[in-house]
């Protein structure tokens, strides 16, 4: 397993952070989502054989929130 930290624009309430975090749990690969809306990130626990950091990114970004390492 791997942890990376992703910096995440856009969030601005509660749901926004359930949102995120639904969506990277969901993906075949992430084993847990941490998505804190005060420090506007995720710390992401995932298994990199599975699912790339890439991925990661791009299902925020198409979640509709900006996205970066």
């Amino acid at each position: 397993m791997q942890t990376i930290n992703i910096k995440i624009g856009g969030m601005t309430c509660g749901g926004c952070v359930k949102s995120v975090t639904n969506v990277l749990e969901t993906l075949s690969g992430v084993e847990k989502a941490e998505v804190d809306l005060a420090s506007a990130s995720a710390k992401i626990t995932f298994d990199p054989a599975k699912v790339q950091t890439a991925k990661l990114i791009e299902a925020i970004e198409d979640a509709g929130f900006d996205a970066s390492l």
